[in-house]
């Protein structure tokens, strides 16, 4: 009943925000208290996970297993984050506080289809939960119902739809695979069961398929150009949970197919990893470097941090797999904290280019500490989680003899770190060049009360940022720093049995 616990609550959620009476008066703390009731249930599952190694509701439709538990306890607490600083943040940011109703509405159906991806064990209802993520997140990314969101929603359908119907053709040559196997069942269980005897020509193409159609949606170089725009122009609590969870949600789909393919295909699977993974890291890199908005920056890591992770499966072995379990954890938790951040720097200067945002630390030392802490933790600095996550990876390629792929995968994440914190620094730490002539401009763009009208310098008193703002920067703030440091046992031993079911086991 747990898992079906886990799909009923967003959606009784979403039910209550859209009834008008009860909604517009209380769709905040609804979405809130369901999403602190999805964290408890996901929870309740992870402990099951541990104790029977798998949570049976209905036997090949609805199973959790050790890697689908990360997956969802990953969605349901970055929701509850991302909630929270709804909560303070969209009353400030919206137009039209009378339509927030409509926001929580949709927030909630998103994180249903978040939570449906991992509880899921048939490939087809899979293929129909990562379109619902597309389907019910597009109406958040265009809420602004500005030019430039309004054309992010439209381009992120667009290309992600196309790449669901090639997925789609993928799931059913896998299906046809499956039955010239000798399968019967479709399910994952029920393709590792068969996956020696599938014929290796159609399953290649199917794998291929699956890996270029959810590639777009999960936004691996060169089908990756719709995610900056969408994942930098929709309302920034969005912005964490598509950075943050469903690009890994997706991803999680492409990594269990993994174990079932390579039976069939040996070591092109890897290989296909290697190159897709590889070519993100390396792209996204040297994006970085050119970009002008400090949304879409993050935006980009995104890019990056998802051709991490498929690199790491590329490499194979326990090791590089369970670094890969570890880098989606600290891809997660860190991301979803960078967005926060970069929402306190809307706030705070109400300007998105880099250029314009300068001596932030001046200006607003929360927003300042949190952007820096963000920055150096998302580009892999130690003592935060990324480091830990990406050394994991390159000390198993190394393991694995894979020298080259480790080297390049090394170059491009130096590249990554100073495109980085070559922008952020700047942002943080350099001289403000504003000037005090006449009214100060802080003051005309209703970012802050100027003091002093010396030529030299002024001083501003930001503007406040809401305590639940304040409070989702300091709870998301926790994981990134101790997770670098230190890790739970019970937290080591389901990344552990993750990284097992992503080597078949």
């Amino acid at each position: 009943m747990t898992v079906i616990a886990i799909l009923l609550v967003p959606l009784v959620a979403a039910v209550l925000c859209w009834i008008p009476p009860i909604g517009k008066r209380a769709a905040g703390p609804i979405t809130l208290v369901a999403s602190l009731a999805l964290l408890v249930v996901g929870l309740r599952v992870v402990a099951q996970v541990l104790v029977l190694g798998k949570v049976v509701t209905a036997p090949g439709w609805l199973e959790v297993d050790a890697f689908g538990a990360l997956i969802l306890l990953l969605v349901a607490g970055v929701g509850l984050l991302a909630c929270l600083y709804s909560i303070g943040y969209m009353p400030r940011m919206t137009h039209n506080p009378s339509v927030l109703h409509h926001y929580y509405g949709n927030f909630n159906l998103f994180i249903f289809s978040m939570v449906m991806v991992p509880v899921v064990v048939s490939p087809s209802v899979e293929w129909l939960a990562v379109e619902f993520t597309t389907l019910l997140s597009v109406l958040l990314v265009g809420f602004e119902s500005n030019r430039e969101a309004l054309e992010a929603a439209w381009k992120y359908a667009i290309l992600t739809l196309t790449g669901a119907a090639i997925a789609l053709f993928g799931f059913l040559l896998l299906f046809w695979a499956m039955h010239k196997g000798g399968g019967l069942t479709y399910t994952w269980a029920g393709l590792a069961a068969v996956a020696a005897k599938m014929p290796p020509a159609i399953t290649k193409t199917a794998f291929l398929m699956v890996l270029v159609g959810f590639g777009a949606k999960v936004g691996l170089v060169p089908l990756h150009t719709w995610l900056p725009d969408a994942h930098s122009q929709a309302p920034t609590p969005i912005c964490a949970l598509l950075s943050g969870v469903e690009t890994t949600a997706v991803l999680y789909v492409i990594l269990r197919l993994m174990p079932i393919v390579h039976p069939s295909l040996g070591g092109t699977t890897e290989r296909w990893a290697l190159v897709f993974g590889l070519l993100s890291v390396g792209v996204a890199a040297f994006l970085l470097i050119q970009v002008h908005d400090y949304k879409r920056l993050f935006a980009y890591s995104t890019v990056e941090h998802m051709g991490i992770v498929l690199t790491a499966a590329g490499l194979g072995g326990a090791a590089a797999h369970y670094g890969a379990m570890y880098q989606i954890i600290a891809h997660t938790a860190t991301k979803s904290f960078c967005f926060f951040a970069a929402g306190a720097v809307l706030l705070v200067t109400g300007k998105r280019d880099i250029a314009s945002v300068e001596g932030l630390m001046r200006r607003s030392p929360l927003t300042g500490s949190a952007l820096l802490l963000g920055a150096l933790a998302i580009a892999g600095a130690p003592p935060f989680v990324v480091f830990l996550g990406e050394f994991s990876i390159l000390k198993a390629g190394i393991g694995e003899r894979h020298y080259v792929a480790v080297g390049l995968l090394a170059l491009f994440l130096v590249v990554a770190f100073f495109g980085i914190l070559l922008h952020v620094n700047r942002m943080v730490l350099g001289r403000s060049s504003e000037k005090a002539h006449g009214l100060p401009v802080a003051e005309a763009e209703g970012e802050g009360v100027a003091i002093g009208a010396s030529t030299e310098k002024t001083l501003f008193l930001p503007a406040a940022i809401p305590g639940a703002c304040r409070l989702t920067l300091l709870l998301a703030a926790i994981p990134v720093i101790v997770l670098g440091v230190y890790v739970p046992h019970s937290v080591y031993e389901l990344l552990s049995r993750a990284a097992a079911v992503m080597g078949g086991g």
